[in-house]
């Protein structure tokens, strides 16, 4: 079964945007870049929302390369890039199928709204965080409200030059 990974920047107060959807407060490193880079060999598939994508497009980027690219929306109709495909279906859905199937890892991209459906199923295995070293105040929080506790275990923490915390957390799983 492929491990889903759940991999995002955020302040320390919790957000992943701006209200207006900006991230010009995040800090890109060398140092964050080679965590990247690393990650990267283990996983073949890119998944986000609309919203998440949305803002990788006004940043430059449209899709990432050497691994597969999905957008889920029910209200984009086309990728300005396309290697990258819209799905419109339920998310819960559609990931249940290439997690049981053999391959690396899928990393889904920012966006807790994605996110909450996709904890609630048991689809996520880890939470990879680049902690910045700000308080936003408001703006697009991580996590929304959730119909249960999702307990974690801290795999790796770890302070990075810029101020930065890097902390992967692996989903427990019940014992039945």
């Amino acid at each position: 079964m492929r491990k889903v990974t759940l991999g995002v920047a955020n302040s320390l107060d919790n957000f992943i945007a701006r209200k207006d959807h900006a991230v010009d407060w995040l800090s890109w490193t060398d140092e964050v870049n080679d965590i990247m880079t690393e990650f990267w060999k283990t996983i073949d598939t890119v998944v986000m929302g609309r919203k998440t994508y949305e803002v990788a497009v006004e940043n430059g980027m449209t899709a990432y390369p050497g691994v597969a690219n999905y957008v889920f929306s029910r209200t984009m109709k086309k990728s300005p890039d396309k290697r990258v495909k819209i799905i419109a279906e339920d998310a819960v859905e559609f990931i249940w199928r290439p997690k049981g199937q053999e391959g690396k890892g899928i990393c889904l991209m920012g966006g807790g709204e994605l996110a909450r459906p996709l904890f609630e199923a048991n689809l996520i295995d880890e939470i990879s965080l680049n902690i910045q070293p700000l308080l936003l105040g408001s703006g697009i929080p991580l996590f929304h409200a959730m119909v249960r506790q999702i307990d974690l275990e801290p795999l790796v923490c770890k302070v990075l030059r810029s101020s930065s915390i890097y902390v992967t957390y692996r989903v427990k799983r019940a014992q039945h």
